[in-house]
This record gives C-alpha cells, structure tokens and sequence, in this order.
C-alpha cells in the first residue's frame, strides 16, 4: 500500500482525474504510461533500494603504507585471526574506533599473518599488541583492553606517561628496517618450502637439500661480488704505482744473484773441505813409507802418483 500510495503521489493528478472520470484519451494513456514507468519505476526502486552501510573508521595497515601512522596521532593494534584473545578484543577495538574521528585520533589495526615484515619492524611478542604513535614517536600500551580505558587513554594523554620506543628500535631505524626484510625473506623461505612439498610432491629432506645448495652458492656469488666492490673502491696501491714491477724485477734479480753466491759459496766449502782430506791422505801415506812412523819430507818434483804406488808396494811386502 505504500508503494501505491508513493505512486499516485508522483501522479498528475489531472491524469488521475481523466482517468477516473473514464475519459481514457489517447494522449491521457500515453502520459499516464510514461509517467509510471518513469517516476512510478523510480519510486519502487527506491523503496526496495538498500541502505548504505556507515563505512568503518578502522583503517588496516600494510607493508605499503605503513609510513602514514609517522604524521598525526594512532592507535593502532597488531592481532591474528587465529588468536583467542584477538578475536575478544576485536568487538571493543571496532567500538573504539568508531570514537576515533570524534577525538582526532587514528584507529588502525595490523594482521601480523598477512604482514609479517610489520610484525618484525615492531618487535611483536605477544598477540594482541597495541602501539600509541604521536607524530613518529611509538610507546607500548599495556593498560585495560576496554572501550573506557582507551578512550580515557587518549582523552587524558595518559600516553604521556609512557616511555616511549627507543630510536634504535624504532619502526623507521636501520635496525628494524633489517628485522623487516629477515621477516619477509624467513616467510618467503616458508612458502617457497610448502611450494615445493606440497604442490611438487618433493620430500622434505630434499626441499632441505635444495635451500642448503642454494644457500651455499648464494653465499660464494656474494662473497665474489663483495670482493670485486672492495677491489674497485679501495685498489692496492703497489699495483697502480708504475715503478712497481719494474722494483719486483729488481727484487728478483737481487734474489738470483744472492741464490748464486751462496751455491759459489758452498762450492768452495766443499772445494776446501776436499783438499783438506786429500792433505790429510798424502801425510799417511809419508807416514808409512818412511821409517819410524815419521812423515817423510815430499822432495820437490816427486808426483804424487809414484808416491802412492810406493806406499801401496810397502804395504804388500809387510804383509807377504
């Protein structure tokens, strides 16, 4: 009944009149169809028409826009779908946040299985977690996880009291921009390894095997890499001098050299060392050819030679 009362408010109510009266004309009908299809359609549309749900202050923070919690005042909380005490939480946290326009704050929410580069960069132990972040300056809230205590929390600033995160420890430092990317790679890893056991059918020690190779021949491509770097920003200096290898030839020549004296040298050691015995050979043979025992004078011009024979002939008379 109030679709049809809609309509014949939208009506001419001259075409009512005409219509009632029977005075059913041809440009009457043709006014009285095309009105209701038009402003009669439009009305039952509109009746049956849904109502626009209020949209949600609750703001959802990612890896890609992170960055905008660093300007104004948040709150934001790290949870996980499969937390029970996330899912209690979740009713009072959606009733905070629908007080959050009212009080210039922002209400934000963080799920650390979906981001887990963010739940690196804030050092997130526990589940539920909230931060309070005022102007890129963070502090952990661990008072009462009711509608009250937050909105108290946030009227009276008792956020003041807090002592804040330290700058090596914050979101933004180098530090936990590390512990981001170890996250990120970490799940990465995880879901390269369920990639390869699940869809693959590869076993487990083989996926192992697989990240152990790769490991290793990442490692030795970043070390070379590395040493190329070091070698093209800090060059020896011994090499870039120009007197350099003209000083290692020297160096060598002076090597040789030293080499050939100390061989000339135990060359004559030797030398001398074998004049010494033959010296010592040619007194006993003198020795036993003179009598007494005494070593016979060499007369000038003896030879040596005969000298030998005559000892050696001595020697085969004393014993025949």
């Amino acid at each position: 009944m109030n679709g049809i009362n809609i309509l014949d408010k939208k009506l001419n109510n001259n075409l009512v009149r005409e219509i009632i009266n029977r005075k059913f004309t041809l440009a009457a009908i043709f006014q009285c169809t095309s009105s209701f299809d038009v402003k009669g359609q439009r009305a039952w549309t509109n009746l049956h028409k849904p109502a626009l749900a209020k949209p949600s202050s609750l703001k959802e923070i990612t890896d890609g826009n992170w960055e905008d919690i660093l300007a104004g005042e948040w709150m934001i909380e790290f949870f996980a779908p499969w937390c029970p005490a996330c899912q209690q939480l979740q009713p009072v946290w959606n009733e905070f946040a629908d007080w959050g326009e009212d009080m210039g704050v922002n209400i934000a929410k963080v799920d650390v299985t979906e981001q887990p580069g963010l739940s690196g960069r804030f050092i997130i132990t526990s589940l539920p977690t909230i931060y309070h972040c005022k102007d890129g300056v963070f502090r952990r809230y661990q008072g009462a996880r009711t509608k009250d205590d937050f909105l108290s929390f946030i009227d009276e600033k008792k956020w003041q009291g807090i002592e804040p995160v330290s700058s090596w420890f914050g979101p933004s430092s180098f530090m936990m921009n590390t512990m981001s990317a170890l996250f990120k790679l970490s799940m990465f890893i995880r879901r390269c390894h369920n990639y390869l056991t699940e869809q693959l059918g590869i076993p487990v020690w083989g996926s192992y095997i697989i990240f152990g190779l790769a490991t290793l021949f990442s490692g030795l491509a970043l070390g070379l890499i590395l040493v190329f770097i070091a070698d093209f920003v800090f060059p020896s200096r011994r090499f870039n001098s120009p007197n350099y290898y003209q000083k290692k030839q020297t160096m060598e020549q002076a090597r040789l050299i030293q080499q050939l004296e100390e061989e000339q040298e135990a060359d004559g050691e030797e030398d001398d060392e074998e004049d010494d015995e033959d010296g010592e050979q040619e007194d006993v043979w003198r020795r036993r050819v003179s009598p007494g025992g005494r070593p016979e004078a060499r007369r000038p011009g003896y030879p040596e030679e005969a000298l030998r024979k005559r000892v050696v002939g001595n020697h085969e008379e004393e014993d025949s």
